[in-house]
This record gives structure tokens, sequence and C-alpha cells, in this order.
């Protein structure tokens, strides 16, 4: 397997990886499927972690593999619930929906605590991480956008903007220059779906989660 984390070939002046490559194609193409609220969006992202654990965890990003290992929980999370909900919509549809304001406050209070404790124990231990603020905050954003996107809120697409704000220049800073470039269609792609997404939730079926639309 080290050929994964051998170089592809050089864009750019930059140097790029097949398994940062190929992790992040898949990735793409899981936000995809996520905004066709496919079922599939769940097991491409799955792989996408699996592979990404692989690149990060040889780059001394702490943060970043242990975020792939996240994904991959959150991934079977997300797939148990989509199923579910798919099985109990009346036309086999996964529903989506706007956050209640007290799930937007516990998804913002998550991020922000989540943040100063993974980036204080980064401090801590440098060994963990060589960039501990930026790495923090793109491990637990991107926990709570998986989270949100699981439950079908609408929010997990703006969740996504805010973790490619760091997301981008973390990955150029560390030599994953191709996760910085598909980062940038990325937030295309997030802007599409929460379009999407926000006129789906207010012409959709009331869906079977907790908590109604706000």
């Amino acid at each position: 397997m080290n050929w994964l984390n051998s170089e592809a070939f050089v864009l750019l002046g930059q140097h790029i990886k097949w398994s940062d490559m190929i992790g992040n194609v898949i990735g793409l193409l899981g936000l995809a499927l996520g905004w066709r609220r496919s079922l599939w969006s769940w097991p491409v992202q799955f792989l996408s972690g699996l592979i990404l654990f692989a690149a990060f965890a040889t780059a001394h990003l702490s943060g970043s593999a242990g975020k792939q290992i996240v994904v991959m929980v959150v991934a079977a999370y997300g797939f148990q619930q989509w199923n579910r909900g798919r099985r109990q919509a009346q036309d086999g549809t996964i529903a989506v929906r706007f956050a209640t304001w007290r799930e937007r406050a516990v998804l913002l209070g998550a991020a922000a605590v989540g943040t100063l404790a993974v980036g204080g124990l980064f401090t801590a231990y440098p060994s963990l991480s060589w960039d501990p603020w930026p790495d923090a905050y793109v491990f637990v954003g991107t926990i709570v956008a998986m989270y949100a996107q699981a439950r079908g809120m609408v929010e997990f697409w703006l969740a996504w903007l805010l973790v490619d704000l760091v997301g981008v220049p973390l990955n150029f800073a560390n030599g994953f220059a191709f996760s910085g470039f598909v980062y940038v269609i990325y937030g295309a792609l997030v802007l599409w779906g929460l379009r999407d997404w926000w006129l789906r939730s207010r012409k959709g079926p009331r869906p079977l989660m907790e908590g109604a639309p706000a």
C-alpha cells in the first residue's frame, strides 16, 4: 500500500500524492451523492475516509487523520439514519429540514467547546499535530457537519463552508495540494447543495425526526 503515499504528479509546483487525490475525488463524489440525497453517499464517504486516513497519518496531522476515523464512524451512523428515514417516508425519499434554534445552539456550542478541547490537547502534546488549532477546527467542524447531514439538517452545508475556509489553506500548507484544490470545488458544490436542500425543506413533507423547522 506504499504506492498510495507516493507522488502521482506535480501540479502548479505542488506535489500530488495518490492517496490525497484518490481519497478526495471519492469524497467529492460522496458529497455530490449527499446533495442528491442518495443513500450511497455514506458508503462512499466511508471509503474516502479510509484512504485519507492513510494519507494524513503519514503526514503527522493527527487531527486530520483522527477526523477520518470519525468520518467513517459518522458515515455508518448516517447510513443507518437515512436508511430508517427512507423506510418511514411515504415516497421513499430522504426528508430534509432546517434545524431548530435549540439544535443550532447545540451544534455551535459543540463546535466551540470541541475545538477548544482538541486544540488544547494538540497544543499540550505538539507531537500530535504541527498545526494544532486549525487542525482541531477542521477535525471538530467535520464531525458537526456530518452529524447535521445525518440528521437531514440544511445547516450542514453551512458547516461545510466554515470548514472549507480553514481546510483549504491548511491542506496547501501541509503539502496536500490536491485536497486544497478539491476543497475549492467543495465550496461550489456546497452552495449548490445548500440551495437545493433549502428549497426541498420548504416544499417537502415534514420529516420523521425530532424538531420542527425554524
